[in-house]
């Protein structure tokens, strides 16, 4: 299908509710003041992280089973140590029946830019990238092979609504990437080629933010979500400015917003 762009109006989908992005920032760290005394940190170590990203939309029928076979991961055991996975909501197929309300034009566009790098050969969902390159092994649902680089360490603290992050090897400018992901997120979709179906969707990113640092090292705000989720987490990933391939990658639960 040709890849066009128009919102069509919809009613919010089932479990899904708005609130305020400081109201949910408040709720998360209050309860993770509980179990962590306010901080949670996550390191990948020297060794490369694998992000694997997934571009999907509600209103594509080709994606539901890529997300099953992505949402498998939340109970493997490489999760956050060998394995970063995000999901992408696209906005670019709202018009054929379904607006997707976790998607983005931002979301499209990042996929465009990988592209437009020469890392995938079109736009299309679901499309899957496995630390930056076009990867489509999970049809034979298999994972990704694990890196041998090791570009350095990654380390991210989540504390007091803030983010503190290094990357340990840096000498020149990196990007840091922070994506708010959310969990168990169940929706019935009412229209469109996924009409009567109800779809349960892992890793969809809430939120995303990417700052520049010429050292290495970043204090910013940890971005605040719109929509709400039973379970949330974090991913973070560092890359060059203007290349959307990860050199780097971590994450983890939010164990305040998890029930943990």
């Amino acid at each position: 299908m040709p890849i066009r762009r128009r919102h069509t109006k919809s009613r919010p989908v089932d479990g899904a509710r708005y609130i305020p992005g400081t109201l949910l920032l408040a709720l998360a760290l209050l309860h993770a003041g509980t179990t962590t005394a306010g901080m949670l940190t996550f390191k990948s170590g020297t060794r490369q992280v694998t992000l694997l990203e997934l571009y999907t939309s509600q209103g594509c029928s080709s994606c539901p089973p890529a997300e099953r076979w992505l949402n498998e991961y939340v109970d493997d055991a490489a999760l956050w140590t060998r394995i970063v996975p995000l999901a992408f909501h696209v906005d670019y197929w709202d018009y054929i029946g379904w607006k997707d309300v976790y998607a983005s034009a931002e979301h499209g566009e990042r996929q465009r830019d990988y592209a437009r790098a020469g890392k995938a050969r079109s736009v299309y969902t679901p499309g899957l990238f496995a630390n930056g390159r076009e990867w489509r092994g999970w049809t034979l649902r298999v994972n990704p092979r694990a890196s041998s680089k090791e570009p350095g360490s990654l380390s991210v603290t989540v504390t007091a609504g803030r983010v503190t992050a290094t990357f340990e090897t840096a000498t020149a400018p990196y990007e840091l990437h922070i994506a708010l992901l959310g969990f168990d997120i169940n929706t019935r979709v009412e229209r469109g080629e996924n009409r009567n179906s109800t779809l349960k969707q892992q890793f969809v990113v809430l939120a995303h933010e990417s700052h520049v640092s010429g050292n290495g090292h970043w204090r910013v705000p940890l971005p605040q979500g719109k929509l709400t989720a039973p379970r949330y987490a974090i991913a973070a990933w560092v890359s060059t400015p203007g290349d959307p391939a990860p050199l780097q990658a971590t994450g983890g639960w939010l164990p305040a917003m998890s029930g943990e």
